[in-house]
């Protein structure tokens, strides 16, 4: 099969590229010099992970989930050595579900599996390049359908961590199948964790498509990221906050945490807040590409479409190791 690039994927219409296509399309990006293995969970091993999150969202229409997961593993890894988690959001059209979106730019949640299709890049290219240390890669993919099945406002979900979710809005997926995307990648042996989302339209009022949203738990982890060093071959981000006060805004009343903030605002700061209740003590960056995956006006230097973004920055940072 021809090798696909994260924007071809993100190009690709969702009649095309459903939850169950990406696996196929995929496995070419571990085809390198170093070929790195990869698994497709389908939907009866997720549902035996219970992986509570995830099937909420897929529940809604007849396209089936899938959890792509790919590894690279150096030849010459050291025990003890730090496992890098790379998390992508794949939701390959999301309608909004029942709290559905308008009609006008729908055309374009196609490109709502852009952070999945970025970590698939990523592994790509490590295959090539052959780092010293050991990335996991988990990208869970499914479509967001406003079918009669669809999860509704105010249903309960229990993620794979146990945790239980009050669902407000159901436009607010892509945290949800993050949060057992994140666990997972913490129960295979990460040691570090990014992931990458098309999360928020949150981020775009605070950034419009100029910067990602960079959220952080760890400074060091965060700087290691975005060095100076690493600045020129990364997108421009903007850090944001996430301290605790946030955490009050994701307070559940009848369940653990609500995936949104009632009106409290700061959307894109509890949209972070609320994956990171699933990564625990382990480091964790979240990167907001909601605004900067897409380039609506072609540049000198970028066209129309699909952006790629943050796809060297990650590279970097493991090969940093």
């Amino acid at each position: 099969m021809r090798k696909t690039s994260p924007r071809d994927l993100v190009n690709e219409p969702s009649n095309k590229l459903t939850p169950t296509h990406p696996g196929s399309k995929g496995r070419s990006h571990g085809q390198g010099s170093r070929p790195s293995p990869v698994e497709i969970l389908d939907e009866k091993k997720i549902a035996d992970l219970k992986m509570g999150a995830l099937l909420s969202v897929a529940q809604g229409g007849p396209e089936p989930p899938r959890v792509m997961v790919v590894t690279y593993t150096p030849a010459n890894l050291k025990p003890g050595a730090p496992v890098i988690g790379l998390v992508g959001k794949a939701v390959t059209f999301d309608t909004g579900g029942i709290s559905i979106k308008p009609s006008d730019g729908m055309e374009k949640m196609k490109y709502d599996m852009a952070g999945g299709a970025t970590m698939l890049g990523v592994m790509r290219a490590l295959a090539a390049l052959k780092p010293s240390v050991k990335v996991i890669c988990i990208v869970p993919s499914t479509e967001n359908m406003p079918g009669g099945t669809a999860q509704k406002p105010g249903d309960i979900q229990t993620a794979m961590s146990g945790k239980t979710i009050e669902v407000l809005n159901t436009d607010a997926e892509g945290r949800l199948i993050l949060a057992d995307g994140v666990h997972y990648a913490k129960q295979l042996g990460a040691t570090h964790l990014v992931d990458a989302a098309t999360l928020t339209g949150a981020i775009v009022v605070a950034l419009a498509n100029v910067n990602v949203g960079v959220f952080g738990s760890d400074q060091p982890f965060t700087d290691q990221t975005f060095s100076p060093v690493r600045k020129p071959s990364a997108k421009k981000c903007g850090r944001c906050p996430i301290d605790d006060d946030y955490r009050e805004f994701i307070k559940g009343t009848v369940a653990d945490i609500q995936n949104i903030s009632s009106g409290k605002g700061g959307g894109a700061i509890t949209g972070a807040m609320f994956i990171k209740e699933f990564t625990g003590d382990t480091p964790w960056i979240h990167l907001d590409i909601a605004g900067t995956a897409w380039n609506d006006d072609a540049k000198p230097w970028l066209a129309k479409g699909p952006t790629g973004v943050a796809l060297r920055t990650l590279v970097h940072l493991v090969m940093s190791y």
